[in-house]
């Protein structure tokens, strides 16, 4: 490379297909690709798995039993027989000045070529005592080359495609080697490394590829990882400050005596978090610019009685609010909550005798009838709806509002950024209504940072008194699951109901689950354990008229126990249920068991949920014992992370070339704390990155457009 060039940037490394370097023809370029490595910037995100540290070598007169060591040997012998079920055993004996070491390889034959005697040879593996002497089984093995007495990357490798670690970290070093006259670029501030005590990346690069010692490793990763993550953060905070420098709010006066006379005819007490909520959103509605914000309350935290505070806080100004829901079934049973939560309130209108009229709160979903809906529609355009409850209904094409003031959006993530965007653009003239957007699904502090990062994070964290946390227990055999069902007989006879929850529809093959509508017939069939029970039967593919009908009989007690798939998810709420029972609970997520746990447990009556199945994997074990454990729905998120990893955050977002592929959400909370302070501090004092080219351009060419939708949209 020419002399005298600038530092190669990301964008560079990613321009350099790897068929320039040695020994990579379009066979091995073939066999890269397919591990999804083209370019010399792949290949350089490509980072090592795990390291062995060959720096400490053994002799094996020092090998302990159990404890990992590295030891340079002569081969003696080898030899390879059959054993029982059709396997191989090959045995090497290796020598070294102290003594001898057998080591043990199962089903690899080739072994014996590979080690010939008076082959010199490193291995690396756990020793264990058999018959009295040390023996390694199936260690990592390699000839001796230039990677002795030293940190040797190992890097994940494809068998398939033929591309062992060996190969990857020759084209890597080469790579690194070319780069060396150029540099690779560093377009993060100085003074922010300097801050947080970080290398620069040309050197973290060459450190993690390379490292001379463990704790070279280490201060690489570290770099590196902050480098993926200020990226996301960088990008978040610039669109959310655009949001507030560039886009028109109303200012909405937040002690007008609407709200408080709402507080003061409600049943019961705010709870603190409730309050504390209200503020942070009655300060938002106060600022020229839009809301932007999420709302994170676990089951039955008390998130419509927050919601209704801002949509009202928009009717006293003379604005109108829109709640929208994911489904038909969820937004009725808003619309119902909060009438009952509203009582009698009325408006003021001088144009009234008296001085009021009462508060008109109406629903658009696609099961209202013609001749309301245009009524609705019309008294939305006239401004004498308040507030609208309903579905994507709020955002089709010729629906006018007279003045949109404030918009909450429930279950947020089963709605795209268009969805927003239309509902927040039927706005008075030029202005962008306040957005609340709320989320049953609490997620953890760091991945909403990661996720969520353009809105600020409210959070409802207690329960309103009286609230009875769900008792959760795991029947996991045939006779503990015979006491589930006594236990529903029970309740029902106690004048309660319950839920049956299945994971598929129909009978599968390849899934061993019971279907909902085999598992309704064999409880209801004589002699099944709900026979003379009045069970009804629910699921996706039933008509939107036949699953309202039943809905409305289990509302109304008139079924004793509900049998349906995950459609009872979100939203359903009769306080008189006390019973879930959810089969084959291991194919579940966390999210999903703490969901359907808070279907039940709505009233003061005392609650229980039942998880019915053997656990399939490990996995599927600690998710069940965690939900067991624990009503926290935070605290079982951060289990979940620490279960599923962050790929149940980021979604279809990891696809991308911004993979967090060395960041952690779990393990670096601390670097993603940093990350979001930093991102704040640069877009706060240079909010275009005008003043840092090089690194907008980055953000731009490692993100991208598509990427950062998909992240808002989460």
């Amino acid at each position: 490379m020419p002399e005298g060039d600038p530092p190669l940037s990301l964008r560079d490394l990613d321009a350099i297909g790897v068929s320039r370097l040695k020994k990579v023809g379009p066979k091995r370029a073939s066999a890269l690709a397919e591990m999804e490595i083209h370019t010399v910037l792949d290949l350089l995100q490509h980072y090592p798995r795990r390291y062995l540290d060959r720096t400490r070598q053994a002799r094996i007169a020092e090998l302990l039993a159990d404890e990992a060591a590295t030891v340079v040997g002569t081969v003696l012998r080898g030899s390879t027989r059959r054993i029982r079920g059709g396997r191989s055993l090959t045995d090497i004996v290796i020598t070294d000045d102290t003594g001898r070491l057998k080591l043990s390889f199962f089903n690899q034959a080739w072994r014996e070529r590979q080690l010939a005697p008076e082959a010199t040879v490193v291995v690396h593996g756990r020793p264990t005592r058999y018959r009295g002497t040390l023996q390694m089984t199936n260690p990592v093995v390699d000839p001796v080359g230039d990677r002795t007495g030293r940190i040797i990357s190992v890097y994940p490798q494809s068998d398939k495609a033929g591309v062992r670690t060996w190969d990857i970290a020759g084209s890597v070093n080469e790579a690194l080697n070319r780069c060396h006259d150029r540099r690779i670029a560093d377009p993060v501030p100085a003074a922010v490394q300097r801050s947080l005590g970080l290398v620069e990346r040309h050197t973290a690069l060459n450190w993690i590829h390379r490292p001379a010692s463990m704790e070279e490793s280490v201060r690489a990763r570290r770099r590196l990882v902050f480098d993926e993550l200020l990226r996301v953060q960088l990008q978040l905070v610039r669109r959310k400050r655009r949001l507030e420098l560039h886009t028109a709010g109303l200012r909405h006066a937040t002690d007008g005596e609407l709200v408080e006379r709402f507080w003061r005819n409600l049943p019961f007490l705010l709870t603190d978090s409730q309050r504390r909520v209200i503020d942070e959103i009655a300060s938002d509605l106060a600022k020229p610019h839009p809301m932007h914000r999420l709302l994170q309350g676990d089951v039955g935290a008390g998130k419509t009685v927050v919601a209704l505070s801002a949509l009202l806080a928009a009717v006293q100004g003379r604005f109108q609010g829109a709640l929208m829901a994911p489904t038909e079934v969820l937004a009725e049973q808003h619309l119902e909550t909060m009438v009952s939560l509203l009582g009698d309130l009325s408006v003021p209108d001088a144009s009234r005798l008296g001085g009021e009229r009462p508060l008109r709160v109406e629903l658009l979903s696609g099961r209202v009838g013609a001749a309301e809906r245009r009524r609705t529609v019309a008294g939305l355009a006239s401004g004498e709806v308040d507030i609208v409850v309903g579905t994507h209904a709020l955002i089709s094409e010729g629906l006018e509002y007279r003045a949109l003031g404030v918009v909450v959006i429930d279950e947020q993530h089963r709605f795209g950024v268009e969805q927003r965007a239309v509902l927040r653009d039927k706005g008075p003239g030029s202005v962008t209504p306040d957005l609340l957007v709320m989320t049953a699904t609490p997620i953890p502090r760091t991945a909403a940072m990661t996720v969520y990062g353009d809105l600020d994070v409210s959070v409802l964290d207690e329960l309103p008194p009286g609230r009875v946390p769900v008792a959760t227990s795991w029947a996991r055999t045939p006779l503990e699951e015979t006491g589930v069902w006594s236990e529903v007989r029970g309740a029902v006879a106690a004048g309660r109901q319950a839920y049956v929850v299945c994971p598929v529809i129909e009978e599968s093959e390849a899934l061993d689950v019971r279907s909902v509508i085999e598992t309704h017939e064999r409880l209801t069939d004589d002699g099944g354990e709900l026979a003379g029970l009045r069970v009804g039967l629910l699921h996706g593919r039933v008509t939107p008229a036949e699953k309202e009908a039943t809905m409305e009989l289990f509302r109304s007690a008139a079924l004793d126990v509900l049998v349906a798939t995950t459609v009872i998810e979100v939203g359903v709420d009769v306080p008189n249920a006390t019973v879930m029972v959810v089969l084959d609970a291991d194919r579940f997520g966390i999210a999903q068991l703490h969901q359907l746990r808070g279907r039940v447990g709505r009233a003061e009556h005392a609650s229980v949920c039942h998880l019915v199945g053997e656990a399939s994997t490990p996995e599927a074990r600690a998710r069940l014992e965690a939900v067991v454990s624990s009503n926290d729905g935070f605290e079982l998120a951060e289990s979940d992370l620490e279960l599923r990893g962050e790929g149940t955050l980021m979604g279809e977002r990891q696809k991308g070339r911004n993979d967090l592929r060395l960041a952690s959400l779990r393990r670096d909370k601390e670097w993603v704390e940093r990350a979001r302070t930093s991102a704040i501090d640069m877009i706060d004092a240079d909010a275009e990155l005008s003043r840092h080219p090089d690194l907008l351009d980055e953000i731009e060419f490692m993100l991208g457009t598509d990427d950062v939708e998909f992240l808002l949209k989460s």
